[in-house]
């Protein structure tokens, strides 16, 4: 039964016609009022995955919970769909369990309040944020056990509940929620922050009904979605064939020995919309790598990504979601059967926007992407210092962007681009540990005519004995080149005890216990070359040599030998192109995705130090629980 909304004024609002000016004025008033609820956020939030690192995603809805302005979709019409209780004013709605609300939110981490926005009686607009919580309870520091098997062991599940009720506020709610977080101090801060945020915008929305009239604000708002349904509508025509076309790539491991798993997405054009349909794509896993995809938060995706690559210009929001039709199978990755544990979906969340390039850029190879965005790599540092205070550090890190036909990838930067990283001065300041290297990883971006960015190595050196969990991926499967680029290089993770020892550590790692003066190389992997590397000038290669970004060595990727002192040898870099010209096999696919499964596999320990994953075993249950 979908959700009630009690009104004082049903009256529907009236479409009224607006000139170009008033609609200009409206549609930057509401992009001002998403950029001030960020603003609000970073200054009232505690956690550094917040308040340094912007871990959260607003929006602003129209009455029919729309999105108009945001960052990472709409969630509320399928919510209030499945909300089996009612909507008034002075209410504020709080919850973060997946599966009581069809995966609005996709691990139990993500907190969301959904604030509806009443003017004179009538339900006018919603106002929403969510934020990771650096820690929900649950049996690990940080609530993502990589070995979890269940929900159950992720920590405090919410399902949608009022936290606020016709205005008046549930402390005894709050109070329960808190007593189960490791962290409630930050906690609190940070939900209090995301419910700040959510009023500003409230403010924001009712000024500008008040300043322009209830029917001219609505009829903005609907004329909006209406110019990017038809911008999207004819970038599909353009961009999207009605041959099918098909893509998969591979989350490494699941952090319990067993991988790679395969993401399969299959596209094309039918009657006008976009079909995206996953079926090939894996069982769900017994670990924590599902991923529970919302249909809504993939239109999403694939919006945000034709936007960006096509036409940035364009106003992103939900008008285009009718275009798009989304098909994934119950019980596989990405739509796992309760009770599936959820918490380490990021890598197959990332793992999607290098698919979409797969599939989008087999038709059209000039906008082709290479792989990077990949994954988002975390780091967890929790215990108790000499002075008896327990400390918990959860932090994200980057990897390489893939070379793009626009040129290279940035080196170490995020796979959200609002995303920062923590300032290593505050690290060193609230956390026991000092930040020994921030560096680039030379030769770690895939060689290409636009290089893919390189990883970062950030070596950690721990001062309190303690524990830590290590989040990350590619370090198995490498991300692919293409158009003749090369793949990026791997992660790799190194812990270098004290009395030099070097131990190599998995990139999905749980409760590793460290001591006091033991160093951590944080190394993240590169992402995939675009174009001939052959094509890449050399003296920009000699010119990144300098700096650190190129060896002397990996020019040679490049076709490019450098003299004694560091110059170009011009004659030898002509005779090494030629060579490698002439011996390279011929390819007619624009993707190089490197060794194939099975020779990765068996070359893997001596390459990463690490032993192959072992191929999945599909004994999960593929009925969903009784909840």
């Amino acid at each position: 039964m979908p959700a009630r909304i009690i009104q004082d004024n049903d009256k529907p609002f009236a479409t009224v016609d607006i000139d170009p000016v008033t609609l200009e004025v409206i549609e930057n008033a509401l992009r001002n009022a998403r950029i001030e609820m960020d603003a609000t956020l970073v200054r009232t939030a505690m956690s550094p995955g917040i308040r340094e690192q912007g871990d959260a995603f607003p929006l602003i809805a129209d009455h029919k919970g729309r999105m108009i302005v945001g960052q990472f979709g709409s969630y509320i019409g399928p919510f209030l769909e499945g909300f089996e209780g009612t909507v008034e004013d002075g209410d504020l709605i709080f919850l973060s369990d997946p599966y009581s609300v069809g995966g609005a939110i996709s691990h139990c981490n993500d907190w969301l309040v959904l604030m509806p926005v009443y003017k004179d009686g009538r339900l006018l607009a919603y106002t929403s944020m969510f934020g990771h919580q650096s820690d929900i309870g649950g049996k690990v520091p940080g609530s993502m056990p990589i070995d979890a098997t269940t929900i159950f062991q992720e920590g405090v599940r919410i399902p949608p509940v009022k936290l606020w009720k016709q205005g008046q506020f549930n402390e005894d709610l709050m109070k329960l929620v808190m007593h189960q977080v490791r962290t409630p101090d930050w906690c609190k801060a940070d939900l209090n922050a995301l419910i700040a945020s959510c009023r500003v915008a409230a403010r924001r929305v009712v000024e500008l009904a008040e300043r322009f009239g209830d029917d001219v604000y609505t009829s903005a708002t609907d004329l909006l979605l209406d110019r990017n349904y038809k911008a999207m509508q004819t970038l599909i025509e353009t961009s999207v064939s009605e041959e099918k076309v098909s893509f998969e790539d591979f989350i490494c491991d699941d952090g319990m020995g067993y991988g790679p798993y395969k993401i399969k997405c299959t596209m094309w054009r039918e009657n006008g919309k976009v079909v995206l349909d996953f079926d090939g794509t894996d069982p769900q896993s017994q670990a924590s790598i599902n991923f529970f995809l919302n249909e809504n938060m993939m239109k999403m995706f694939f919006g945000i990504y034709m936007i960006m690559v096509f036409d940035p210009q364009i106003l992103f929001n939900d008008g285009y979601y009718p275009l798009i039709e989304v098909r994934i199978p119950k019980g596989s990755l990405l739509k796992p059967n309760f009770p599936a544990a959820l918490s380490g979906r990021t890598h197959a969340l990332g793992r999607l926007f290098d698919i979409l390039g797969g599939l989008l850029g087999q038709k059209t190879p000039e906008f082709l992407n290479a792989a990077g965005f990949s994954s988002s790599p975390h780091l967890f540092y929790a215990g108790t210092d000499k002075n008896g205070k327990w400390f918990q550090l959860f932090q994200i890190g980057f990897g390489g962007i893939p070379g793009r036909p626009l040129g290279d990838g940035p080196d170490g930067h995020s796979l959200w681009p609002g995303f920062t990283n923590v300032p290593n001065e505050f690290l060193e300041r609230y956390f026991p540990l000092r930040i020994e290297r921030y560096e680039t990883v030379p030769d770690s971006g895939g060689a290409g005519l636009h290089r893919g960015g390189n990883g970062i190595d950030m070596v950690y050196r721990f001062l309190e004995p303690g524990v830590i969990a290590i989040h990350d991926d590619r370090w198995f499967v490498p991300p692919w080149g293409v158009n003749g680029g090369e793949p990026g290089k791997r992660a790799r993770k190194v812990l270098v005890k004290s009395d030099g020892t070097e131990i190599v550590l998995g990139n999905k790692l749980e409760d590793y216990a460290v001591e006091a003066g033991d160093q951590l190389h944080f190394i993240t992997w590169g992402g995939g070359g675009w174009g001939d590397p052959l094509d890449r000038d050399p003296a920009l290669v000699v010119k990144e040599i300098g700096q650190g970004l190129v060896t002397v060595e990996g020019a040679k990727s490049y076709g490019v030998v450098v003299a004694k002192d560091g110059s170009l040898d011009e004659a030898a870099t002509t005779a090494l192109r030629d060579k490698i010209r002439a011996e390279r096999p011929a390819s007619d696919s624009p993707f190089n995705f490197g060794p194939d499964i099975e020779t990765l596999r068996a070359n893997c320990l001596a390459e990463t130090g690490l032993p192959a994953p072992k191929q999945p075993q599909w004994h999960v249950p593929m009925v969903e629980a009784a909840e």
